[in-house]
């Protein structure tokens, strides 16, 4: 397969309505790459089933935990491989490459009227310091060096969408884990945590979610 490059957007109207965007890491480059799967749905291409399939896997894939994803790419009539893993190596959420905006914010600046658009972001995962004891060893402090990278990876990523709706003139809207859950997770993948998470959402989500204007101070 081969990938395409992001459109113009000299109409910005059907390119935000028909985006589905996800994103992977590719480790030899050491490079984010964001994938309009829709449009590759669209392409008609005899591939189309499997390289979804496949960059939903990537992007599934977390670092050491589960399988990465391998895709074969031709670039000057040379074959390559490329190793694909969750984008969460690079950014835990993100909104829309820059470029897609262009046009919106010319027009801003020239006083034109933009087309009405708002952002609902929902964070997976708390954006507060969560206190744990940490064991005196080389695993443990390393363990906990990486869960606090992690951590501010994600809460930096909502501030940057946050700036990033404030500059292109669109609405924002959060949903992430409040301080209000308290449960604590034992173990990776614990069933009653995930059960007692999942709970947690679909009780504020029935009651009519309370989404944020803003991350939390």
């Amino acid at each position: 397969m081969t990938r395409s490059r992001w459109p113009s957007l000299d109409d910005e109207i059907p390119i935000l309505q028909s985006l589905l965007l996800i994103g992977t890491s590719d480790l030899g480059a050491q490079q984010p790459v964001i994938w309009n799967i829709g449009a590759i749905a669209k392409s008609g291409h005899p591939r189309v089933l499997d390289t979804n399939r496949r960059i939903l896997l990537a992007f599934a894939a977390i670092p050491a935990a589960f399988p990465l994803t391998m895709f074969d790419i031709t670039l000057d009539g040379i074959a390559y491989q490329e190793m694909h893993v969750d984008g969460g190596a690079f950014a835990q959420a993100f909104l829309y490459p820059a470029g897609l905006t262009r046009q919106r914010r010319v027009r801003m600046a020239g006083g034109q009227l933009v087309i009405p658009a708002t952002a609902y972001v929902i964070r997976n995962g708390r954006l507060d310091p969560e206190w744990a004891t940490t064991e005196r060893s080389t695993m443990g402090i390393a363990a906990r060096a990486i869960a606090t990278m992690i951590t501010a990876s994600g809460i930096n990523d909502v501030l940057r969408i946050y700036n990033t709706t404030l500059r292109d003139g669109i609405g924002f809207n959060l949903a992430y884990i409040g301080t209000d859950f308290t449960q604590k997770l034992p173990e990776p993948f614990d069933q009653g945590y995930m059960r007692a998470l999942f709970d947690y959402g679909y009780q504020r989500a029935r009651r009519g979610y309370d989404w944020a204007k803003q991350p939390p101070s």
